[in-house]
């Protein structure tokens, strides 16, 4: 054998080795191209249904606020409506009520003055001095009043 079938026996094993080397990528190749294509149909398959299934849920949140809006919308031309009968009652009643109420406080002190004198009250209790409670506070009585009771004034 020559020096040439030598170097053309090499050349084709390498060709062979080469082109069986090739031949394992592309049936590999094909395999993944198959196992990719059956995944792209299921998920395809899988995914009609939950995108429909989407817009559905999309569909009833949207009913359900346009329901809340119509809700909201009532309630607030309620509360209005409250609102304005609150100032309607109170513009209404209020005026007369505190006539009524003013009315009756004279007429009771009226009626408490009428039968005796100032000397029927009662006396403060000795060493304290009379106080008048006003919601929670206490104040002292005018200074005028113990002048009457022999003290400086």
């Amino acid at each position: 054998m020559t020096g040439g079938e030598v170097a053309g026996i090499l050349v084709a094993v390498f060709w062979a080795i080469l082109v069986s080397f090739l031949a394992v990528v592309l049936v590999r190749l094909a395999q993944t191209l198959r196992a990719t294509t059956r995944l792209v149909t299921e998920v395809t398959e899988r995914a009609v249904p939950l995108l429909s299934e989407a817009s559905e849920t999309v569909r009833s949140a949207q009913t359900q606020l346009d329901r809340v809006d119509a809700i909201a919308s009532d309630v607030q031309e309620v509360t209005s409506n409250a609102s304005a009968l609150s100032s309607t009652v109170a513009s209404t009643f209020g005026g007369p009520l505190v006539k009524v109420a003013a009315f009756g406080y004279g007429v009771r002190k009226a009626m408490g003055r009428s039968g005796g004198d100032e000397a029927d009250e009662p006396a403060p209790r000795r060493g304290r001095s009379a106080r008048t409670v006003i919601v929670g506070r206490t104040v002292p009585t005018a200074r005028g009043r113990r002048g009457r009771r022999g003290g400086k004034g």
